[in-house]
């Protein structure tokens, strides 16, 4: 049981997978969880909020001393690309500097570890659902740094479990990040935003997320597990539903291959995962598909433009549909 490897500690609360987990544990387990954000992000605080610079590896030292953590969900990593490719003496600090001060701290204080990594350190150019004993090949800085971080947990924490997810669908802390919030942001202000017909993504709702987090930070399993939905959208797909959901305009959208894109960042193509190894280590499939219900699979790169009369669309419905499951589907599970 995870009481028994309490308390838990939440790297990366800024990030959409490491704000809805710390949220979610918090409520599971008052009192027992700190979440730690970069000191810059000011905006975000609260009961359990620790600003700490995730490569600040005295600070992080000091963390673990005052708390004694038994657990760490490292959901740490700058997954801003284009910043990365500008930049990758940051990409590097941030997504490698702080996973070895995490790791020396893990085997410190013998802390259950469950490191979160990525489906871009693979590059994408085949058919897509890649298994766990596929070689890695990132396009992107991000995507190597990630790899590196992998390799490093994976050699200094023998017993750690390596998560790579996909699109984490859930909200954001500042309404701007993650897939959901970055499109809505750009439908919302009256701008455009271009997505790829063909870089392909494993899709999952938060709570599903959570929920492996969970049993992960419970068991012993250790090693590299694909955390993919059984559903791939390509990112123009997952435009679409949203522009539609949320009753945007609809010729705000704009789509173009990735090879019309620009040189920075470069972009990966098909990068879903094949999640069968996670499904046999719980003994279940864990993830539903995102979204859920036909109603919102897109038929064709117009499907966005179709507003059925009574086809409920809102913000609200964006919450109720696209960052958790819907309302029916939550009362069957």
């Amino acid at each position: 049981m995870l009481r028994s490897r309490l308390p838990l500690l939440i790297t990366g609360v800024t990030g959409v997978a490491g704000y809805n987990a710390f949220r979610y544990f918090q409520a599971r387990y008052p009192g027992q969880v700190i979440g730690t954000r970069p000191r810059k992000t000011w905006g975000l605080g609260g009961p359990g909020i620790v600003a700490l610079d995730a490569e600040d590896a005295a600070g992080m030292r000091a963390l673990f001393a005052h708390h004694g953590f038994r657990s760490v969900l490292n959901a740490v990593g700058n997954c801003a690309l284009k910043s990365c490719e500008l930049d990758p003496g940051m990409a590097h600090t941030l997504n490698v500097h702080s996973a070895a001060a995490i790791a020396d701290n893990c085997q410190r204080h013998a802390c259950r570890l469950v490191h979160l990594s990525s489906d871009l350190v693979y590059s994408g150019t085949g058919r897509g659902e890649y298994v766990e004993t596929d070689g890695v090949d990132p396009v992107t800085v991000y995507g190597t740094t990630m790899a590196q971080a992998e390799k490093l947990l994976q050699a200094e924490v023998s017993g750690a479990a390596v998560l790579r997810i996909s699109l984490p669908m859930g909200p954001s802390v500042n309404h701007h990040a993650g897939a959901i919030d970055w499109i809505q942001s750009r439908f919302r202000a009256g701008r455009p935003a271009t997505l790829y017909f063909d870089e392909v993504r494993s899709c999952t709702y938060c709570d599903d997320l959570n929920d492996v987090f969970e049993r992960f930070l419970a068991n012993d399993a250790c090693g590299l597990f694909h955390c993919g939905g059984p559903r791939a959208s390509t990112l123009y797909e997952i435009a679409q539903i949203v522009n539609r959901v949320g009753d945007y305009a609809p010729g705000l959208l704009k789509g173009c291959p990735r090879s019309e894109a620009g040189p920075v960042p470069p972009r990966a193509g098909n990068v879903s995962m094949n999640s069968g190894k996670l499904a046999s280590a719980l003994g279940y499939q864990p993830f539903r598909p995102w979204p859920m219900g036909a109603d919102l699979l897109p038929r064709d790169r117009a499907w966005h433009f179709e507003r059925p009369v009574g086809e409920k669309r809102s913000l609200e419905q964006i919450a109720e549909r696209l960052y958790r499951y819907p309302a029916a589907s939550r009362l069957s599970v």
